[in-house]
């Protein structure tokens, strides 16, 4: 797998033939990027265009570069030679196996020491309230931990550097320590999104409208401020969750903020 250093994306044109109004967007290594717009604003067609790093070639019109150069059709079709990665809403396994058998079989694929899987439970298990246990069958898994096993396993077993994700709060996991955690390995991030918790936490966001990015915002100061209020309020229910799921009742709120 090549060293990915950055990705840049052309603008190409709305749902309406409109050029849109963003031309180009660069990220570089460990950056994350918000992708928020209504339904049908367009926002599962530019994540496709990046999935299948596009090259004018299709309805957008839109091209991705790799380096700042083409990638070649090799690297482009080759499944490994995969660049990219994706984490759908919709993570539930079909393959009767356990979790562990899973494992082994992905860290043989990528050629890494199967004792790598220890470690992949053990992040899986930072972000769901649901413990995973090698011996656990993948089709018996809830939505939540399948979604928390595959973030680990993305961020430590597999070698894409960039990776797409589609509304990781509705997962029902950890969804800061999620994106902590891949984009401590140096993944370039694409988070669609329309919850404000993680919008803000991105370093910058695509608008999108009419089929077309329309507009570019870099995730000001006081927005990061912000970003960590609501960061307190979004653990906070995780907590109450938690009480709630295993019987325990709510007597009072004891949320404080930092800034209010």
């Amino acid at each position: 797998m090549k060293t990915i250093e950055s990705i840049t994306i052309y603008g190409g044109l709305n749902k309406n033939g409109i050029q849109e109004r963003v031309r180009k967007i660069e990220l570089k290594k460990g950056d994350i990027i918000g992708i928020v717009g209504p339904t049908g604003s367009g926002k599962s067609s530019l994540v496709s265009d990046i999935e299948q790093i596009a090259q004018e070639d299709t309805n957008t019109l839109r091209k991705v570069l790799i380096n700042h150069a083409t990638p070649s059709l090799k690297e482009r079709r080759d499944p490994r030679l995969k660049m990219i990665a994706q984490l759908s809403q919709n993570m539930n396994f079909i393959a009767d196996m356990t979790v562990e058998e899973f494992l082994i079989m992905h860290s043989k694929c990528r050629n890494k020491d199967k004792r790598i899987i220890h470690d992949v439970i053990e992040s899986a298990n930072l972000l769901t309230g649901e413990a995973i246990q090698l011996q656990d069958n993948l089709t018996a898994l809830s939505g939540g931990q399948s979604r928390a096993l595959m973030v680990a396993d993305v961020a430590i077993i597999s070698e894409s550097p960039i990776v797409l994700i589609d509304e990781i709060e509705n997962a029902g996991i950890r969804k800061h320590e999620a994106l902590d955690m891949l984009s401590g390995k140096g993944k370039i991030i694409f988070v669609v999104t329309h919850d404000p918790v993680i919008a803000l936490t991105t370093g910058k966001r695509i608008i999108m409208k009419d089929g077309g990015m329309d507009e570019l915002i870099n995730t000001s100061a006081q927005e990061s401020v912000i970003s960590c209020d609501l960061g307190l309020i979004d653990q906070y229910m995780l907590n109450l969750r938690e009480l709630i799921r295993t019987g325990q009742t709510i007597e009072q709120l004891e949320l404080q903020l930092t800034n209010v």
